[in-house]
């Protein structure tokens, strides 16, 4: 029975180990804003949204770029999701590359992205950059929005967690130095 004890608390301890090191990539949004004050000549902050998207709900002037992870492509309606195509940036990678070298950065550099929730855009993009060789990618957890509440008058609101949630920074204005222009 000991044994079976002990083999049971190994596999949690294996299987606990196996969870926090598949979220090694996230961070909750006040590390990230407390990383941006302390250190923030030696990395790249990026809000990976769309530009249409951070026009109508707003962004942080903490951020050092916008550079979308994802585009929206408007010649290509998907009626049975009822949204446009989002296809990646095939410029991701470089663009943050040319960003990091703007300031002096590589690869090796920590880089931090951040979406409307933290799942659709923020880990993909910073599992994408982990891929093309930026060894420090990392994404705030519930990205800038955070997550809708699910009951009451106000059910299906962004207001829970999240960066604008989490009483830091932000603003319905856009920065228009920081905003993504294709071809800039």
């Amino acid at each position: 029975m000991k044994r079976l004890g002990l083999l049971l608390l190994v596999l949690l301890g294996f299987s606990t180990g196996a969870v926090a090191g598949a979220d090694d990539l996230r961070v909750t949004p006040q590390q990230a804003y407390d990383r941006v004050q302390a250190e923030g000549d030696e990395l790249l902050f990026i809000d990976v949204r769309d530009p249409v998207e951070i026009m109508f709900v707003g962004s942080t002037d903490e951020v050092h770029a916008n550079i979308p992870f994802r585009l929206v492509d408007r010649t290509h309606w998907n009626a049975e999701a009822g949204v446009f195509a989002m296809p990646k940036n095939p410029d991701f990678a470089a663009e943050v590359e040319a960003a990091l070298a703007e300031r002096g950065l590589d690869r090796d550099a920590t880089v931090i992205t951040m979406c409307r929730s933290g799942s659709d855009r923020g880990r993909p993009s910073a599992e994408y950059l982990r891929e093309a060789g930026f060894s420090n990618a990392l994404y705030v957890e519930n990205g800038f929005q955070g997550d809708p509440i699910e009951a009451g008058e106000r059910a299906g609101m962004r207001l829970q967690n999240g960066w604008q949630n989490s009483g830091l920074p932000w603003s319905r204005e856009i920065n228009p130095e920081k905003i993504y222009r294709p071809g800039d």
